[in-house]
Order: C-alpha cells, then sequence, then structure tokens
C-alpha cells in the first residue's frame, strides 16, 4: 500500500510514466494546479505554504523509498522535485508585494516561470549540476529543482532591478 501511494506521489499521479518530457509535463501540471488553488479556488497562501512543506518534506521519504531497489537513481518518471522547484517562483510571486494579483497577469508570470525554471532545469548551472551530479539519493533529486526553482526567483529580481534602474 505504501509503495503504491509513494508510487503515485513521486510520479504526481501518473504524470512521470508519460514517455516523453515527463518533467515538462511534471512542471506544467505544478503551474495548472497553482493556478487553480490560487485563483480558482482562493485557497489561503498560508494553507497553500503548509502543503507544499509537507509534500517537500515527504518527498525525501517516497524518493528514497522509490529508487531504493532500482539502479538509476535520478529516474526519469520522478516528477515530484519538478513539483516543488516550480511551486517556489510561483509561489513567491503570489505572495509579494501584498497585492491581489489579476489571473492575466498571473497568467503571463505562471508562463515565464515555466519556462525558466524548464531552462535552469534542463542546463543545470552550478549549482543545480553539483546536486545532480554528487548526490544519488534523493537529496540530490530534490535539491536540484530547488536550486533551478531559486534561479527563477533571482533572474526575476535582476530583471526587475534592471528595469527599474534603465526605465
Amino acid at each position: 500500500m505504501t509503495n503504491k501511494f509513494n508510487t503515485l506521489f513521486v510520479t504526481m499521479l501518473g504524470i512521470g510514466k508519460i514517455k516523453i518530457i515527463p518533467g515538462t509535463f511534471g512542471s506544467l501540471a505544478t503551474v495548472i494546479i497553482l493556478y487553480i488553488l490560487f485563483h480558482l479556488l482562493d485557497i489561503s497562501s498560508n494553507l497553500i505554504l503548509l502543503g507544499l512543506i509537507i509534500i517537500f518534506i515527504y518527498s525525501f521519504y517516497a524518493v528514497r523509498n522509490y529508487i531504493l531497489n532500482i539502479e538509476d537513481k535520478d529516474p526519469r518518471e520522478i516528477v515530484i522535485d519538478e513539483f516543488i522547484g516550480q511551486s517556489i517562483p510561483i509561489y513567491l510571486y503570489e505572495v509579494s508585494h501584498g497585492t491581489e494579483k489579476s489571473p492575466d497577469e498571473a497568467i503571463i508570470f505562471y508562463l515565464i516561470c515555466f519556462m525558466l525554471f524548464r531552462f535552469f532545469d534542463i542546463r543545470k548551472p552550478f549549482p543545480v549540476n553539483y546536486f545532480d551530479r554528487n548526490f544519488k539519493n534523493s537529496f540530490g533529486v530534490i535539491m536540484d529543482d530547488v536550486c533551478a526553482g531559486l534561479y527563477v526567483v533571482l533572474s526575476l529580481i535582476c530583471f526587475m532591478v534592471l528595469s527599474n534602474y534603465f526605465i
């Protein structure tokens, strides 16, 4: 029972089993889920944060158990790490500035976050590549995507600072 639950968890209900670009589909599903939670269901950001923290903590256990008896320690079907990494810039956007975000503005921002996250997750600049190469366990699987999510945040902050400086 636990193994089936962990498999559903780490593959995001089977999204990771999609044969082509499962990480991209996992990231896209995350964008859609968070848009629904924030903009259609209007769930409290504190409640969403609590859910994200629980998912983050549980993912270490679930990924560890999933990869325990397989040779590939970062299989493509694990996409819960994409969920975690993609959630970082979107959540921070939603709670930033203390202002209400329009659905149209959010869609554009979510798409930018999606594209930047996929770029950093695929290209793996340092320290993303450090975690990917040096930790062949649940920590490495998850932390490379956390770093990619933080790169998105850093990129957007730099863009905002530079655009205010030059405009």
